[in-house]
């Protein structure tokens, strides 16, 4: 399987996770706020302060963005490219987003593909800053409470990324038993959620969120996406029992490259290392 070095040791917990609780729900981000103001409204008002969106349309507008890109000083195994700031309204396709904390404030991690007002096809790394809800629209979320995505250093890539950290639990409703997860680099993506299952005798999961980078990718449709630089985003993922009797994870993502390449596909089993982290909720399925 492919592998990249990073510039760090790598810690010896592969999976950092939580174990907390959780809570599906759908809300309309408002237009003219802060796309990162318009998210932690929407999850405040259901009374979380952390957890995952998945995007299946909207409008954004100013936007800005990176895309993923070589490292010029080797400080790290790949890195981002300047800013692009496409003029008028972003229109939205796929995406994911993780809400959480950095520096001791409200911040988020999100990767999706779009079309600019020109027509033009792109995507990358949404930046916080600088985005604005244009249109009304509305969103997946999954809501966590007892811990929350924060973002620390961390020494085996030489970025600040999030991670799940244990959090008092408060009174937010929930209605299911939830694993926060950052996956590490070079682990296949399915098959690490599948062992993570396996390990604790879970049968059924739902992928909530899902925000990251993969090693390239492979398909289960045969096609191949070489360059290794990539900013991911879950759409939909599952692990359940296959005719086997053996957990398989189903994982759909969209994906663009370091030259521009976008691809969405369904990914091979045990052929998708993470490049440098995914981060995402497990909800245990009953």
């Amino acid at each position: 399987m492919r592998s990249i070095v990073q510039p760090g040791p790598p810690a010896l917990e592969r999976v950092q996770w939580v174990e907390a609780r959780g809570r599906a729900f759908t809300f309309t981000l408002e237009a003219g706020l802060p796309l990162l103001q318009a998210a932690r409204r929407g999850f405040a008002r259901e009374g979380f302060a952390s957890g995952t969106l998945n995007i299946r349309s909207g409008a954004l507008g100013p936007f800005s963005y990176v895309m993923p890109a070589l490292s010029k000083t080797g400080e790290n195994a790949a890195f981002y490219s300047d800013i692009f700031r496409p003029p008028g309204i972003t229109r939205l396709q796929l995406g994911a987003m993780t809400l959480g904390q950095r520096d001791g404030a409200p911040f988020f991690h999100c990767h999706a593909l779009w079309t600019e007002a020109d027509g033009h096809p792109g995507g990358g790394h949404i930046l916080p800053e600088e985005t604005v809800v244009a249109e009304p629209f509305t969103v997946e979320a999954f809501g966590i409470d007892g811990a929350v995505f924060a973002a620390e250093p961390d020494q085996e890539t030489n970025f600040k990324l999030f991670g799940p950290v244990r959090r008092m639990a408060t009174s937010a409703g929930t209605t299911a038993r939830a694993f926060a997860l950052r996956l590490r680099p070079n682990q296949d993506f399915a098959w690490a959620l599948e062992a993570f299952c396996r390990e604790r005798g879970i049968t059924r999961a739902r992928v909530r969120g899902g925000v990251g980078s993969i090693i390239g990718a492979h398909f289960t449709d045969g096609r191949v996406v070489e360059p290794f630089a990539t900013e991911m985003a879950v759409s939909t993922g599952s692990i359940a029992k296959a005719a086997s009797g053996a957990l398989e994870a189903e994982l759909d993502v969209s994906l663009i490259d370091y030259l521009g390449g976008l691809a969405v596909g369904r990914l091979t089993r045990g052929d998708n290392p993470v490049l440098m982290t995914m981060e995402l909720v497990l909800e245990e399925v009953g």
